[in-house]
């Protein structure tokens, strides 16, 4: 049996108000190329199928476009689940329709696991593969509101309720096991340990609903996660994966690979994964420096291998203010039709980054000077030519007295 995994396609959406349509279709057709010549036969496609909950008529095209389109092919079974981007009535529309078509969705939680568990058969009707299509959970869907609960109490009842979620599949999973059938978990969330990207919008707030890899059952052969845009490991376990979104989504990707991954199973078990690299067709690129050195990477940027017109990020490091320097930028990139300026930060010019850096400085020594040294520090300030040591002797014996009731108050 042979899987592919792929996820975070955010369909329809825009980067400083341009359209991604072109670069979909191009990662879309490549799909589609890629499940033939790899003989795919199920597509796991792990949330944020769309940018927002109300996705453009282009961007549903393409996706029931895309659908159609597949069924043409070796892939004879789909399953489609929910990201926080998604609407969950949106995905969920045609569902019974789709199922038709061996296209499964499971838009949003259920509280019944086994609305989420999807059993793969074969033309004879023997199960393949069984995977428990989890789509992106929400507070409300593995926590009841409890009133006057700490931020502590209000986090460890997310992760218990995330990882309750995985846990309810456990008890029907055993027969399966038994009959060395392979158990792949599907995810939409931010496991502990996972790097992202400037375009991802945190599921919770902080470290909430983080869970680690091994609270993920020890039953699932795989495990395809999506929602961070960086293809990972979690913590290093070989069968928990991102597969990460197939284009770069902001100019913080640039230097990210995209790939999809390829899965085999033999004898109910893991045998082979393989990463296979998406191509790109439009390159995102960020200039940085002085203005001499931004001027020269812009004039040799080489945009040949690209199919689309290359978007750029740029800033210029300056000593001091330059009048004209929006013109000279221009100036230079008039010459470079193939290259489109998309975000000019404001220019960092050295005296006030070096007064940032400074004020960075400053604030960092209130963490590590003592009570004595940052007082010292103040009266200097307040006072540069005076004699602080009886002021210093008074603070000392403040110190003590509140280090006095501080005690009597713990007895």
């Amino acid at each position: 049996m042979r899987v592919l995994h792929t996820s975070d396609w955010h369909l329809g959406q825009r980067l400083v108000n341009l359209e991604r349509t072109e670069e979909h279709q191009h990662f879309l057709d490549w799909l589609l190329q890629t499940i033939e010549q790899e003989q795919v036969e199920v597509l796991l496609m792990s949330g944020d199928v769309f940018d927002n909950g109300s996705p453009s008529n282009t961007a549903l095209r393409q996706y029931y476009n895309f659908l159609t389109k597949v069924c043409a092919t070796c892939c004879k079974h789909i399953i489609v689940t929910g990201g926080n981007h998604d609407s969950i009535s949106t995905l969920n529309a045609p569902k019974e329709l789709l199922e038709c078509f061996n296209i499964h969705v499971i838009g949003g939680a259920s509280p019944e696991p086994l609305d989420e568990l999807i059993e793969v058969k074969d033309e004879q009707g023997q199960v393949q593969l069984v995977v428990c299509a989890v789509p992106f959970l929400r507070d409300r869907d593995v926590r009841l509101s409890v009133p006057g609960e700490s931020f502590e109490e209000r986090e460890a009842r997310i992760k218990q309720g995330i990882a309750a979620h995985y846990a309810a599949f456990v008890p029907h999973l055993a027969s399966y096991k038994r009959a060395a059938v392979p158990v792949v978990a599907m995810g939409h969330l931010f496991a502990a340990g996972g790097s992202a990207s400037d375009s991802e919008k945190e599921i919770h707030v902080g470290n909430l609903g983080q869970i680690g890899a091994d609270q993920f059952p020890k039953e699932f052969d795989y495990v395809a996660l999506g929602h961070l845009h960086r293809p990972q490991k979690v913590n290093g376990s070989h069968h928990i994966r991102y597969s990460g979104s197939p284009i770069p989504l902001s100019f913080s990707e640039v230097a990210d690979k995209k790939v999809v991954y390829v899965l085999d199973f033999e004898a109910g078990k893991l045998a082979d994964l393989r990463e296979i690299e998406v191509p790109c067709c439009r390159k995102l690129i960020r200039f940085k420096g002085s203005l001499e050195k931004v001027k020269q990477d812009l004039a040799t940027f080489d945009n040949s291998a690209f199919a689309l017109t290359a978007w750029a990020e740029l800033q210029v490091e300056l000593e001091a203010a330059l009048p004209d320097l929006n013109q000279q930028i221009e100036e230079v990139l008039s010459h470079k039709p193939e290259l489109q300026l998309l975000i000019h930060r404001p220019p960092s010019i050295k005296a006030t980054r070096q007064a940032l850096e400074q004020q960075v400085q400053e604030e960092a020594d209130l963490h590590t000077l003592r009570e004595k040294e940052v007082f010292l520090k103040r009266c200097e300030s307040a006072f540069p030519e005076s004699d602080h040591s009886e002021l210093l002797t008074t603070f000392a014996e403040l110190l003590e007295l509140m280090g006095q009731e501080d005690a009597d108050l713990t007895a």
